[in-house]
């Protein structure tokens, strides 16, 4: 059993480290969602589901 783990050290590290960054990703992003912020990136102007993120303001100009 010792064996396998010092052959396979290098692979068992590589693989924790992801997992490790893909965990931290996924806790970042739960928090931001809890906090109120959107992960869309930019240019809203171009997406489809802009009326589900951001309330849409319309302002009257008097004629």
């Amino acid at each position: 059993m010792l064996s396998w783990l010092s052959q396979n050290l290098a692979n068992i590290l590589v693989c924790l480290g992801l997992s490790l960054i893909i965990f931290a990703i996924v806790f970042c992003s739960v928090l931001n969602r809890r906090k109120g912020k959107r992960s869309c990136g930019c240019n809203c102007a171009c997406c489809a589901m802009r009326e589900t993120c951001h309330s849409v303001k319309t302002e009257e100009h008097p004629a």
